[in-house]
């Protein structure tokens, strides 16, 4: 007699209602708090499915979430319901759907406000460089499994070019006297955040939850994104976030942050996170995660306002602001396309 290993395709939901510490001081939610739950709903769900099999527990390792768009904004006293599903496994990783709803109790409406892709890897919790593999989903189609593994290979390959391309390179975004610097201008609006990795930040491996960096990103994006426009800003969408490195308990993050490219109505800031051992110091600094954070800026009715345009001092500003400016035409290509397919 012989069992299969094949798992039904799991999911799991979980929610939560949105406290005045989740939101900014116009009540909109931190677009920080809602990647959070999004990330631990994922956690939860690739935990899960990995420790279905005899041998090693484990726990599942964020490494890269997908392009997320923030469609709705959420606020205070809304419930945010959380559905994640296990869409696509590989001999060593794990796809998560995941799609975030906001209640409005008072009136039961309810809209989508999110929709993200992440990928784990599961490591040993006895061996914590040993990578598990994977139980096999049961797929509803061989299209289905095919579609998936296209989706894996283009990420991988993705993620393996981001990290050649800046995921060794330490290049610190100080932190400038704003008295003696323009207005509109990079060096005006950068920011950065240090933060000591904590045993509150970690999993069971002592490593920081994927959840609580993209907490920490987007909240230096929004502080870059605020210097720059003055006025209540939200996140409308984050590029691909790689995970290159983990982050380990008792290290030192330098969370930096700088704008690098405005259209009329929005705000691209890259976020890097660098590492920094503070007990192993001579494993030296190190880039753990990159992306990039789209804002908007908006008016007290919450309708979209302008954005001062982007003051560019130098080839290297310039060089960014025309690459930021290519993912910005590029992702309004790929929803005009998206909307005429929907009609």
């Amino acid at each position: 007699m012989s069992v299969s290993n094949v798992q039904a395709t799991p999911s799991i939901q979980i929610c939560r209602i949105m406290r005045p510490d989740d939101a900014n001081i116009v009540g909109n939610v931190h677009g920080g708090t809602i990647l959070k739950m999004i990330e631990e709903a994922g956690c939860i769900i690739g935990t899960r499915h990995c420790n279905t099999q005899n041998g090693d527990r484990c726990v599942a390792a964020l490494a890269r979430v997908e392009r997320t768009d923030f469609l709705h904004p959420m606020f205070i006293g809304e419930v945010a319901h959380v559905s994640a599903e296990i869409t696509y496994t590989s001999k060593h990783s794990v796809e998560v759907q995941v799609n975030v709803l906001s209640e409005n109790i008072v009136t039961g409406a309810k809209k989508l406000t999110n929709k993200a892709t992440l990928w784990y890897v599961p490591f040993s919790l006895q061996n914590v460089a040993k990578i598990i593999e994977v139980p096999p989903i049961e797929y509803s189609s061989p299209e289905q499994e095919e579609a998936g593994k296209k989706r894996y290979e283009a990420q991988k390959l993705e993620r393996l070019e981001t990290k050649e391309r800046n995921g060794e390179i330490i290049m610190s975004v100080s932190l400038p006297d704003r008295q003696t610097k323009e207005p509109y201008t990079v060096a005006f609006s950068q920011s950065s955040l240090i933060h000591l990795v904590g045993p509150s930040d970690c999993t069971l491996h002592g490593f920081v939850h994927g959840g609580v960096t993209m907490k920490l990103m987007d909240e230096v994006a929004g502080i870059v994104a605020a210097r720059h426009c003055k006025t209540n800003i939200v996140t409308a969408s984050v590029d691909a976030i790689n995970f290159h490195r983990k982050i380990k308990k008792g290290c030192v993050i330098t969370i930096s942050g700088r704008m690098t490219f405005t259209s009329n109505k929005s705000m691209e800031i890259e976020v890097l996170v660098d590492a920094d051992p503070l007990v192993e110091a001579e494993k030296g600094k190190y880039r753990a995660a990159t992306a990039f954070f789209t804002y908007i800026s908006l008016d007290k009715d919450n309708k979209p306002l302008p954005v001062p345009p982007l003051k560019l001092d130098g080839e290297e500003e310039q060089k960014r602001f025309e690459e930021g400016k290519a993912r910005y035409l590029q992702n309004k290509a790929k929803r005009l396309a998206d909307k005429e397919r929907q009609q």
